[in-house]
């Protein structure tokens, strides 16, 4: 591979521990009781303050100039990657936790490669290797990560008890009770199954984003402006959403864990982790990025062990494997096709230039 895609691949491996942060820290300001709307508005703000500046004066000059359908796709992008997705998010971690929430992200990439196949961005041939190769990496992907939630095993590095599966409690944080989601509760659904729906919603909305992204970046391709519009776009309904939904001032005020939190998300989870995120969908695609997905229960249980002071299980370690094994799978199939497609390229190109050769210049070379 070159070294944009090496670049771009450890770039993903990153994003994948930073995102395991984001869970482990998120959940404990979620449970000190901050208002959900009220954090995300924060932490995209704060990123928007970076990456505005940023993407203004590093693609002033290579930035192409923006049309309305562009603009409604960029808004659309801000209302799937950060407004719906980061709520349903969040709202899945106060109702569950962070090793579940983890453990929902190999829906994405199955997701989003569907979404691919039918918007034309990615092909699949299974009577190639290479297409079979494919479906048995992200299989695999999805096998590694599924192992580690329904199979714990022994504790490999023990530590305090952790439980993967919490005990079911009527009892929740003040600013959970309060949240635009406990008015299902009337309806008979518990905090786990209200915290089971966010998370598949936040993955379609996930897989939708990326999907998008990639599209828009074949014809825009200044990752970090798309970068810097969906966050606008995300921040001004946060900003519409947290007016309505809050009660008072008190609900903007934030106490010192709050603050840390909402500094690491917005700096780290946000403005770093989006940037790269779409850098890296520009070189590698929607479908290799959203493989990584599955990487974040590893993330999590690893950050969990040393934050949380939870137990890493053998379940975690064979499925962590698993994971790494199908994406190094997928990612080998995809360098097969961008080989044999430069091959083909190549020998057309050849056979081009000798069509349009002129026939003089040929017959006085054989003579000489």
């Amino acid at each position: 591979m070159d070294g944009r895609s090496n670049k771009a691949h450890w770039a993903m491996a990153m994003v994948q521990l930073f995102a395991g942060g984001y869970h482990v820290i998120t959940k404990v300001a979620l449970n000190a009781g901050i208002n959900q709307i009220v954090f995300c508005t924060y932490r995209n703000l704060l990123a928007l303050f970076i990456l505005a500046p940023v993407a203004y004066f590093f693609e002033k000059n290579r930035r192409q100039p923006i049309t309305g359908r562009l603009l409604f796709s960029l808004f659309l992008l801000g209302f799937m990657g950060i407004f719906a997705n980061q709520l349903l998010l969040l709202a899945g971690l106060c109702y569950t936790n962070p090793t579940y929430a983890a453990a929902m992200e190999p829906a994405i990439p199955i997701l989003t490669f569907l979404l691919t196949l039918a918007m034309g961005i990615e092909t699949l041939d299974l009577v190639k290797l290479e297409g079979k190769m494919k479906v048995g990496g992200i299989l695999t992907c999805v096998a590694g990560a599924t192992l580690m939630f329904v199979f714990r095993g022994p504790a490999v590095l023990a530590s305090n008890n952790f439980e993967m599966y919490p005990v079911e409690t009527n009892e929740l944080p003040a600013a959970l009770t309060a949240t635009w989601l406990s008015s299902l509760r009337r309806f008979g659904f518990d905090q786990w199954h209200i915290g089971v729906f966010c998370l598949i919603g936040h993955c379609m909305c996930t897989a939708i984003y990326l999907a998008l992204q990639g599209l828009i970046l074949r014809e825009f391709p200044a990752n970090l402006s798309v970068t810097a519009f969906s966050c606008l776009f995300g921040s001004i309904l946060l900003v519409v959403a947290g007016l309505f939904s809050t009660q008072n001032s008190a609900d903007w005020s934030l106490i010192p864990s709050e603050l840390l939190a909402v500094l690491y998300a917005g700096i780290v989870a946000t403005a770093l982790i989006y940037s790269l995120e779409t850098w890296s969908n520009k070189i590698l695609g929607p479908a290799l990025v959203s493989m990584y997905n599955p990487l974040q229960p590893v993330a999590s249980a690893f950050l969990s062990a040393i934050f949380l002071k939870s137990a890493i299980y053998l379940g975690s370690i064979i499925g962590g494997i698993l994971i790494i094994t199908g994406l190094y799978i997928v990612t080998w199939a995809n360098y097969r096709e961008r080989q044999a497609k430069k091959a083909v390229k190549a020998i057309s190109d050849q056979r081009t230039d000798g069509a349009t050769e002129p026939l003089l210049g040929r017959t006085s070379t054989s003579i000489t």
